[in-house]
């Protein structure tokens, strides 16, 4: 891990290099480098400021490979970031995901003779591949491939053929751009959007050679495929901060556009219904299923938790939640009358795709909620749902994961009016989503306010985050943003679960944010402020409009609008994305890219 890009074509290839790097750095990273034939390799440890400070001397090549690294096998070094060479150092290498039968390779290689000098697995695949290749670099790659056990998104290239760049994809994704004065190469089709629209996505298992105005694919076994290009539905200035000093506010801020293009089409008000093309050829066996699974991993996760309270409260249909990564270690019970429901920013998620690909082998019906047009999940699901909620660059998802919950209401209206919900409650709860803009926009509104509450709390170095029912997945949400962007310890749980051993953890140094709004459990939770405000911490609530009681029992309040209860769990949460931005702020951090975090998990 953690990013790709490459150029072959008749400009100079070092600033096209560098900049693709640039574009992909929100994927987190922490060391980067570049290879251009006859120029040899340059890296740097940290930002792309620094690979940038050390190219010092006139790079002239029209093409090369470039790489942001996330460590997985050793410390982040210049010797083990990428791109690392074979033993001649005329074939380099770019590549992220795990090669997990690298040992063995490496003492097979070292007897003969191969010497290493990092402790990373991709150096091992570099001296592999060049332990392989005669001057035909396809080939070379191809059964260094075969080889290899694990994933992985690569590039090579060579001295001897600098006109040709070799890519292959299994498990991480790989992504060609036809651009018209050079074609390129990336893990992620935004650093593309600069210089093209036509891209071709890789399939597992595919491997292509690009030169300056041609490309092929084939499989590693050997079979030629051909593939049509796809055009990129963002464009470029989607992935810009427009003003804003942090994608992360600025995808804050985009909340309310982002709910109204995951909905425009979809809401069919006079019917109390809604339409989701993506699911209707499998609509029959959906509504009729004995149960729902969902996988996920982190703020994905609790989407899906949200969507498990609000699904079996208003459609009648059994969910469980899995998270991805612990679901395919288990023994899965399956039943042919159930079907696995993935949900991923990226599409690309590997514990995600890696449930997907289980649920197949078990022939249930798979089905996904992608926000990536052409990723992989969307791919090989047999049907799903895209969350056209646009680009989303900051590490800490926001605008993405509200509109996966709005995606879980859509969801819960579709199977709900083909078991027994009413038109009635159909209409109020469409209208509600398209009231559910102006609402959040209203606590967006309020960011100057929060902003002022935040500075309060950074002190802490604790928090707790407590709600019950539809609200409980939303404070382990807005603990899991907190922890991401301002490194404080925070806990998140059920408010009733208190008093089984975490209220152990309070005292006047451990404030508690409440998500309290006026529903069916709000008197259950203002017993749980009681209970707090006992053992003396700080307590900042998140509750409706005329909500006193709970101004009187707590430090600081945020008032949200009172909307509909299946979409108060989503202007709820807006409070705690904007409070957690503000935390790091004032605590000068990196909001964008948090230390240790990748956008895209790729590897398991």
């Amino acid at each position: 891990m953690c990013g790709i890009f490459g150029y072959v074509g008749s400009r100079t290839a070092e600033p096209l290099l560098v900049e693709g790097l640039r574009t992909l750095e929100y994927r987190g990273y922490d060391s980067a480098g570049i290879f251009v034939p006859g120029y040899g390799a340059i890296k740097s440890v940290g930002p792309i400021d620094n690979l940038a400070a050390k190219i010092t001397q006139t790079v002239g090549g029209t093409s090369g490979i470039a790489h942001t690294r996330w460590a997985t096998h050793g410390a982040p070094t210049e010797d083990n970031a990428h791109p690392h060479h074979d033993m001649s150092e005329g074939v380099w290498l770019v590549h992220n995901g795990i090669i997990e039968n690298y040992r063995e390779i490496k003492e097979g290689l070292a007897m003969q003779g191969v010497t290493f000098e990092t402790q990373t697995d991709t150096e091992v695949l570099a001296k592999l591949v060049g332990s392989l290749y005669t001057g035909d670099l396809m080939a070379a790659t191809q059964e260094a491939l075969r080889r290899v056990r694990g994933t992985y998104g690569l590039a090579v290239i060579a001295d001897k053929t600098p006109d040709e760049i070799v890519v292959a994809r299994m498990g991480s994704p790989i992504v060609l751009g036809l651009g018209a004065d050079g074609n390129f190469v990336s893990s992620d089709p935004s650093a593309l959007l600069a210089h093209t629209k036509d891209v071709i996505y890789l399939d597992d298992g595919e491997m292509a050679m690009i030169t300056t105005d041609t490309y092929e694919v084939h499989t590693v076994a050997g079979e030629k495929r051909e593939k049509e290009p796809e055009q990129v539905a963002w464009d470029a200035e989607a992935i810009q901060k427009d003003g804003y000093d942090h994608y992360l506010m600025k995808e804050i801020m985009e909340i309310p556009q982002a709910i109204k293009n995951t909905i425009r089409g979809r809401l069919l008000p006079e019917k109390g219904r809604v339409k989701l093309g993506g699911l209707e050829g499998h609509l029959e066996e959906i509504v009729s299923l004995n149960r729902l699974v969902m996988v996920a991993c982190g703020s994905a996760a609790y989407a899906t938790q949200v969507g498990k309270y609000l699904i079996e409260e208003y459609a009648k249909l059994p969910v469980d939640t899995e998270l991805a990564s612990e679901y395919r270690y288990r023994a899965v019970i399956p039943d042919p009358k159930s079907a696995v429901l993935a949900v991923t920013q990226s599409g690309e998620t590997a514990d995600t795709l890696a449930a997907v690909r289980l649920a197949k082998e078990m022939d249930l019906l798979t089905l996904g909620i992608v926000n990536t047009v052409g990723s992989t999940i969307a791919r090989e699901t047999d049907a799903g749902v895209y969350n056209h909620a646009g680009p989303e660059i900051s590490i800490a998802s926001s605008k993405a994961v509200i509109s996966q919950i709005v995606v879980m209401i859509l969801v819960t209206v579709l199977i709900g009016r083909e078991r027994g919900m009413t038109q009635e409650e159909g209409e109020e709860i469409v209208r509600a989503l398209e009231e559910l803009p102006e609402a959040v926009q209203k606590v967006l509104d309020q960011h100057e306010e929060i902003k002022l509450m935040a500075e309060k709390y950074a002190q802490y170095k604790d928090a707790m985050y407590i709600g019950r029912k539809f609200h409980a997945p939303i404070a382990y949400e807005g603990s899991l943003k907190l922890k991401e962007v301002t490194y404080i310890h925070a806990e998140a749980y059920a408010g009733g679960e208190l008093k089984h051993g975490s209220i152990a953890l309070l005292d006047e140094n451990f404030p508690v944010i409440a998500l309290v709004p006026q529903d069916d459990v709000y008197e259950k939770m203002v017993s749980n402020i009681e209970e707090v405000k006992a053992r003396k911490a700080p307590i900042l609530a998140i509750t409706t409009e005329g909500a006193l009681e709970v101004a009187q029992l707590t430090d600081d309040v945020i008032y949200v609008p009172k909307v509909h209860p299946i979409v108060q769990p989503i202007v709820s949460t807006i409070p705690t994305y904007l409070f957690a931005y503000y935390v790091g702020i004032a605590k000068g951090l990196n909001v964008d890219r948090p230390r240790n975090l990748a956008k895209s998990v790729t590897v398991e």
